[in-house]
């Protein structure tokens, strides 16, 4: 069974094969070097050169033009996912720089989000971090160009990706991802200046109707072109909690990701909605609004009730999970602990498909060898159908 068919057959609650992996971030130079795979490049020493230059958006945007140059690159990046059998593979749809800092540390994307990257000591790994927003106000926000679902670029990338996967014999199934309503919205802000802002109920409406009419007209624009599934960028929440009550999240994001998620199903396409934090609050309000899978249900959350064999107990039938072995445990657990909770996630959540096998966020530079090939083995010997682990 091929990658695609795996994930899409899991999704539908059906047995596959075996039980699909993904990762939403794989930030981890010790890992793929093991594997021999080509790490992530020196992205700080890249983007010096662009600092100052009039033409650096030029420069970035002709990288993602021609598709299948770009297809050529994606395929050494995806060979890792396939030598280590990740089905799933991401490839970006927004998030595009704007400007580049004038020390070449980073950069202010499309959103007006400051991104800079952190290059970790230990191997070397780089990652990207949030740096706070550029607007700084309701008046700044208005005077940025607002996104276009049209720009070329994102068609180009999505295209690449597809390239890839067929190059690759569709080991691997490229999934075109994009920020959606929430996170990336109110990082242009930061969080006291954007929680100011939707008391209005007039500035909050068209900040998040221009974010959900750009994101709902992009997934149609994908989903017409072949996408089969699309990943959503949103975090809602963080370990206590929403990042904003329930009851706007009821009025400002849910009513857009049901109309998103409307769009796609009737073009045949998955959504699979990738959000941290605790969301308890509004489970019910995601499932109800269509969304097909949610990554990564975090496991270290203050809230006990935010457990992901309780939440399948209940809502099992109705939403694949993805997710949710712990980044700590995988950076300093024990063996036995990895593969005893492991083994707990595939015996009670993949039986009948609907369990996507991942991280509870990420694989980061902690994560060590060791706990990783731990993960890994456990996956290889129970993660084939039919289910059957004893006791």
């Amino acid at each position: 069974m091929d990658a695609p068919t795996r994930v899409l057959t899991t999704i539908n609650h059906e047995e596959p094969d075996r039980v699909p992996a993904f990762e939403s971030a794989f930030t981890n130079n010790t890992i793929k070097a093991h594997y021999g795979t080509p790490v992530l490049g020196n992205l700080i020493d890249s983007l010096i050169p662009l600092a100052g230059n009039k033409n650096y958006i030029e420069i970035l945007r002709n990288r993602y033009k021609d598709y299948k140059k770009r297809a050529d690159s994606l395929v050494k990046q995806y060979e890792f996912h396939r030598r280590i059998k990740l089905d799933i593979a991401l490839c970006g749809v927004s998030l595009f720089p704007r400007m580049i800092l004038d020390d070449g540390s980073g950069f202010v994307d499309e959103y007006g989000r400051i991104m800079k990257y952190e290059r970790y000591k230990g191997d070397g790994t780089v990652i990207m971090g949030y740096y706070g927003g550029i607007f700084k106000s309701f008046e700044d926000y208005e005077s940025w160009e607002p996104l276009d679902p049209y720009d070329e670029i994102r068609i180009s990338s999505f295209l690449a990706g597809k390239e890839a996967q067929k190059k690759m014999n569709n080991d691997i199934f490229v999934v075109p991802s994009t920020a959606a309503i929430m996170e990336d919205n109110w990082q242009g802000f930061g969080l006291p200046l954007f929680s100011r802002i939707i008391r209005k109920h007039k500035q909050a409406e068209k900040i998040f109707g221009d974010k959900g009419k750009f994101t709902l007209e992009l997934v149609k624009i994908l989903a017409d072109n072949g996408a089969e599934m699309i990943l959503l960028w949103d975090d809602y929440g963080f370990k206590n909690g929403l990042f904003i009550n329930p009851k706007k999240h009821r009025t400002y994001v849910i009513p857009w990701l049901k109309r998103i998620c409307a769009a796609a199903h009737k073009r045949d396409c998955k959504v699979l909605l990738h959000s941290d934090g605790d969301l308890l609050e509004i489970f019910e309000d995601i499932i109800n609004s269509g969304v097909d899978a949610l990554n990564p249900i975090e496991p270290t959350t203050a809230n006990p009730e935010y457990d992901i064999f309780k939440l399948n107990k209940k809502y099992g039938d109705k939403i694949t999970f993805v997710g949710n072995i712990s980044p700590q445990m995988l950076s300093t657990g024990t063996i036995s602990e990895i593969e005893e909770y492991s083994k707990k996630l595939i015996k009670e959540l993949a039986p009948e498909g609907g369990y996507i096998f991942s991280s509870g966020h990420s694989i980061n530079p902690s994560v060590t060898l060791d706990r990783w090939q731990t993960v890994m083995n456990i996956r290889e010997k129970y993660g084939k159908y039919p289910i059957s682990i004893l006791e």
